[in-house]
């Protein structure tokens, strides 16, 4: 049988890769527990005792705890230990999905973010959305920053991030 997988570049190893373009940097970032939840969201706030809405694109997340939100009833909870609550449905009226495995997470860094962004998507890299979900590049990505104005986390199907790092490595940022 025919090796499909030849027509394709090989993923880097994602513990060592690193991209450097123009005052931005990119790499991955381990380690995460991510838990997709949906349903009753405020239910979920009380049973994991993270409050809020969740951060949308281009909103500034920090702390080991958070959440991202992607739509009325759905959010990503991400930590950097794992949550106590477990996957499944929750009589409370919420459903958790552990996501760590599924979902790649990216972290760019530098003072050119913003140029980077204004060429992956049409938003305003200066204004925030109450959704995180946006197209980047073509791609479904959780986009949002963290910590300071210039870092960025993007959350990608791990099947697309080779897609995605590849793509990038070839963008110039002016």
């Amino acid at each position: 049988m025919r090796n499909l997988a030849e027509k394709w570049p090989a993923a880097p190893d994602w513990a060592t890769a690193t991209l450097s373009k123009s005052s931005v940097g990119m790499r991955t970032f381990g380690g995460l527990n991510q838990l997709l939840v949906s349903g009753d969201l405020a239910a979920w706030s009380k049973a994991s005792g993270l409050a809020g809405e969740g951060f949308g694109a281009g909103a500034i997340a920090s702390g080991d705890r958070y959440m991202v939100r992607i739509a009325r009833d759905r959010v990503l909870a991400v930590a950097e230990q794992p949550f106590p609550i477990a996957a499944g449905w929750h009589a409370a009226g919420f459903a958790v999905t552990a996501m760590d495995a599924g979902l790649h997470v990216f972290e760019i860094e530098g003072p050119n973010l913003d140029r980077l962004i204004a060429r992956g998507t049409a938003l305003d890299p200066g204004a925030a959305s109450r959704s995180a979900s946006i197209l980047f590049a073509g791609v479904g990505v959780l986009f949002y920053r963290f910590g300071n104005p210039h870092r960025a986390r993007l959350h990608v199907d791990r099947g697309l991030a080779p897609y995605l790092w590849e793509l990038l490595g070839q963008v110039q940022v002016l």
